[in-house]
């Protein structure tokens, strides 16, 4: 099943809507930023090209290494 991410724009939005959704009946979760901000760079993970490969020498000049 597909979902939805919803960005309230208050605190009294989000209290609002996770409200409706449990009377609804529908599972909802609040993610703080964090667990948001990990949310997408993993997605960005999942997605990365990795067909290329790259040189540990490239690694470490890219690090300051």
């Amino acid at each position: 099943m597909s979902s939805i991410v919803v960005n309230p724009k208050s605190e009294k939005e989000l209290r609002f809507l996770s409200e409706l959704l449990q009377k609804l009946g529908i599972d909802a979760k609040v993610l703080s930023d964090e667990e948001a901000e990990d949310l997408g760079l993993s997605l960005l993970i999942r997605d990365v090209d990795r067909s290329e490969l790259v040189l540990e020498g490239e690694i470490t000049d890219k690090l300051g290494g």
